[in-house]
């Protein structure tokens, strides 16, 4: 599957390098990083701004921000439109939402809705994707939970949804 990760409003510089590195791992085409998303080499910062969220990225990302085609996204909203537009399939890792979209990552009805190209969303850690970008979404996929706890680590959820995904 040629697939597009999206990461919006994903608050800690660990959780952005613990991705990229998944998603390296993975193969993924591209990662979008809007919001306040931590990026790499970020050339508006401060250098010694820049220095301390590079470090803290690489502590997990081990050299895989250098390896991806990441991309820095001022308006999450009009990128999603336009890959809408050259046919991506916009994808949504949520949980907790009812919908008639939802489907669980495990659901063997799931592989006959997916199409290639696909863009996957992850929201912020704790309130989840952003409610604006809803309406842009296809579809949802969730992750079932089996313990007390209600959702994973979004690096771990990536871990995942790209697994299930790409195989």
């Amino acid at each position: 599957m040629n697939l597009i990760l999206i990461l919006d409003n994903i608050r800690s510089t660990y959780n952005v390098g613990a991705i990229l590195r998944t998603a390296e791992g993975f193969g993924v085409s591209k990662v979008i990083l809007s919001g306040y998303t931590p990026r790499p080499h970020d050339p508006n910062l401060l250098p010694h701004l820049r220095a301390k969220l590079d470090r803290e990225i690489h502590k997990t990302a081990l050299g895989a921000e250098d390896m991806l085609d990441i991309y820095s996204s001022d308006d999450i909203i009009s990128d999603l439109r336009k890959l809408k537009a050259r046919g991506h399939q916009i994808l949504g890792l949520e949980n907790n939402i009812t919908t008639p979209h939802l489907y669980r990552i495990n659901d063997p009805a799931l592989k006959s809705h997916l199409q290639s190209p696909a863009a996957l969303i992850l929201g912020e850690e704790v309130h989840g994707i952003d409610n604006s970008l809803h309406d842009i979404i296809d579809l949802f996929l969730e992750i079932p939970m089996r313990g007390q706890k209600e959702s994973f680590n979004v690096s771990v959820a990536t871990g995942i949804a790209l697994y299930a995904l790409t195989s």
